[in-house]
């Protein structure tokens, strides 16, 4: 039988289990996906743990992610747009891609070009959109210099190299250890540990046009520092610092869209993007996967496969 990730009450990652599940059914305007591979986000933990029940509650027992890339296995009425055996990239909206086989609305997936790799694939969606919102929410222009917070991890390895699409010239925080990567993709690494990073980040340029946070921890005050405009600095993650200093906090959903997952997908056939892959986990170690992702120094993205 299929198998799928479920967690039956909020808590660690001891909560999730693999069980085996009923093969879903596509409905009307649905496909069903044999899933090559699903990415995970800190938003699905937070989700897990409680921390979003008043916004974003989970219904027991309740399955987990979003992010997904695979073949087409069945299709529902109407629909047209795919035919079985096509390789798509997309995401679902009902807490289901982490399985061996999950049911997608036509309008959530795009076809997934042969030439990029299914861990990147199906690694794209929420974090490739939401740094493409990311570099609009800024207005990124040829003439910026941007900082990019967490340069390295999921959403931030994204919008470095969406920026530097747009011309800019882009400074990303990271440890050493992700410098050489940066540098390759034409970003300016600084380091962001200890003391006097301003310094450091006025250092590499005479000025700071643009902000993106994607870690949180302080950030935005340090954008604010460097004399960028609240306006052009964007946080994905610290929103009470966005309330308190008037920042956007635009995230993926502004961006949510078939075009713009289909343009990031040519982008990566193309060679000009690309999901860096962290790591790749069976679905059976989905707890390791998570625990690996709340360490929060991964490179890119962290992958489940069936």
């Amino acid at each position: 039988m299929p198998r799928a990730v479920r967690f039956r009450e909020y808590g660690s990652v001891d909560v999730l289990e693999v069980v085996e599940v009923d093969m879903p059914r596509p409905g009307p305007g649905e496909v069903v996906v044999a899933v090559r591979a699903a990415g995970i986000n800190p938003g699905e933990a937070a989700i897990r743990e409680g921390a979003l029940h008043e916004v974003w509650p989970a219904a027991f027992p309740s399955g987990q992610g979003s992010d997904l890339a695979g073949t087409v296995s069945a299709l529902g009425e109407g629909v047209t747009a795919f035919s079985v055996g096509d390789e798509v990239l997309g995401f679902t909206d009902n807490r289901a891609s982490q399985a061996d086989f999950v049911a997608v609305e036509e309008t959530a997936i795009v076809p997934k070009p042969a030439s990029v790799p299914w861990d990147q694939a199906g690694a794209l969606k929420v974090a490739g959109t939401t740094a493409y919102a990311c570099v609009q929410a800024v207005d990124v222009g040829t003439d910026d210099t941007v900082v990019v917070s967490g340069a390295a991890g999921g959403v931030g390895s994204l919008t470095v190299q969406l920026a530097r699409q747009c011309g800019a010239t882009v400074i990303g925080l990271a440890g050493p250890d992700n410098h050489p990567w940066l540098r390759d993709r034409g970003v300016v690494p600084v380091d962001y540990h200890g003391p006097g990073l301003a310094d450091r980040i006025r250092s590499a340029a005479s000025s700071v046009d643009a902000f993106v946070d994607t870690f949180g921890g302080g950030y935005v005050d340090l954008g604010l520092e460097l004399g960028v405009a609240p306006d052009r600095i964007n946080t994905i993650i610290d929103f009470a610092a966005a309330k308190s200093r008037g920042v956007r906090a635009v995230g993926g959903a502004t961006a949510s869209t078939p075009e713009v997952l289909s343009e990031l997908a040519e982008s990566m056939a193309a060679g000009r993007l690309q999901v860096p892959i962290a790591r790749v986990y069976p679905l059976d170690q989905v707890r390791d996967a998570y625990r690996e992702l709340a360490r929060r120094h991964t490179r890119g993205k962290i992958v489940l496969v069936p």
